[in-house]
């Protein structure tokens, strides 16, 4: 039986990833997960507890206060988990600005200066927001935290944080801030545990998932990230583009009279992997599908990926090993191996067998450079940080 109970809320742009964890022996240990998908019709609440898997109804609507449905929510997990033994609640934030080198207690203070930076954020910054505040309205004086996506990237130099722009725009913000960190912040720790060796050495850890990025690490510290100012940039994504030439968003607004929201609705929503197939943004599809548009959607992602990769490995002067990490990292195989043989200048030799069967190390015994799969868990990540900052205000001091 654990003493208390830390809930993790991880909101994504249509989604919200709830954690439930109880913590033994001073650990945060997961003991149950839910997801509500904004997007569904009605909207169900899917409950993981061990084995089981439940899925619940949801009467409440998703709108701009989110207090009535996620008092739902709590309702309903309450039947499913101790509830009432909740001590705290952590959640992701994708962007910190410079503003926070960590995890942060959640305060009007702190929430105001989060709110501030949703212009840098606009698809997710807004949902973390919503759920920050309906947390606050239904649990008034539960102790909550934020864990933020852009820490783990400040680590990097401030040249490779640098655009070529004037520089009064960078001293305002304009820069690159790299995202996903909670991810490689976790499969950082994991290196350390299930791959000692390389732990410390130059890695590539590609986070593939609907949301998409590569991080190249060293030492265990961030030193450069494909995303840069936004969750844009990089590589292809599910519905976004990754890297595009700005020329082409001039071309838009000018000669095609698109409008901002036009264009943010475009490279948000129509792009990637969706944009280029006009099937779908989803590789499982994709992989499925025999058109020549499904190939082609695939060949550009992993043909970015690869060159995407090159540009890290020559910033860090060398590569020891990539890390595959998310849904499409650490569950397609084909995916893997079509990356593999895009980097097979670098040395890089898949070996089937363990490719198929996700295993931690894929590489065959001919490869000069390590491939592997390490599933992340924000989550944990969360929970972790929340916890330390839950210690460490019991510890202080009454004023």
């Amino acid at each position: 039986m654990t003493d208390s109970l830390l809930v993790t809320f991880n909101a994504g742009s249509s989604t919200v990833k709830i954690g439930i964890f109880g913590v033994e022996d001073g650990e945060p240990k997961r003991i149950g997960k839910a997801v509500v998908d904004f997007s569904a019709h009605p909207l169900t609440l899917e409950i993981k507890e061990g084995p089981q898997e439940t899925d619940i109804p949801l009467r409440a609507k998703s709108a701009d206060d989110l207090s009535e449905l996620m008092d739902e929510v709590l309702t309903a997990l309450t039947e499913h988990f101790p509830l009432d033994r909740m001590t705290a609640a952590g959640h992701r934030i994708v962007h910190g600005g410079d503003r926070f080198d960590g995890a942060a207690a959640l305060t009007k203070e702190t929430i105001s200066e989060i709110d501030a930076l949703t212009e840098l954020a606009p698809l997710h910054q807004p949902q973390a927001l919503r759920m920050i505040r309906a947390m606050r309205q239904l649990r008034p004086k539960l102790f909550q935290t934020a864990s933020f996506d852009t820490t783990f990237h400040l680590t990097q130099d401030e040249t490779v944080r640098r655009l070529a722009i004037p520089r009064d725009l960078h001293d305002r913000g304009v820069k690159r801030y790299g995202f996903h960190g909670l991810s490689y912040n976790y499969v950082a720790g994991a290196l350390k545990k299930q791959l000692p060796g390389i732990a410390e050495r130059k890695v590539v850890i590609a986070h593939l998932g609907s949301g998409a990025s590569l991080c190249g690490i060293e030492g265990g510290r961030s030193r450069d990230c494909s995303m840069g100012f936004s969750t844009l940039d990089g590589i292809p994504m599910s519905t976004r583009p990754g890297w595009l030439d700005p020329g082409v968003i001039l071309h838009l607004i000018g000669p095609l009279g698109k409008s901002i929201t036009e264009v943010e609705d475009m490279l948000y929503h129509k792009s990637g992997l969706l944009g280029v197939s006009g099937i779908s943004g989803d590789t499982r599809d994709l992989l499925e599908d025999e058109s020549s548009a499904a190939r082609e959607a695939l060949d550009l992602l992993t043909l970015r990926i690869s060159g995407e990769i090159g540009r890290i490995v020559s910033m860090l002067g060398g590569l020891d090993a990539l890390v595959f990490t998310a849904g499409v990292g650490e569950h397609q195989p084909k995916i893997r191996a079509m990356i593999a043989e895009r980097l097979r200048w670098l040395g890089a030799a898949i070996d089937e067998t363990s490719n198929e069967k996700n295993a931690l190390t894929i590489s065959s015994a001919a490869s000069r450079i390590g491939l592997h799969v390490i599933p992340t868990d924000e989550e944990q990540v969360i929970a972790e940080d929340c916890l330390a900052l839950l210690e460490t205000k019991q510890q202080s001091p009454a004023p």
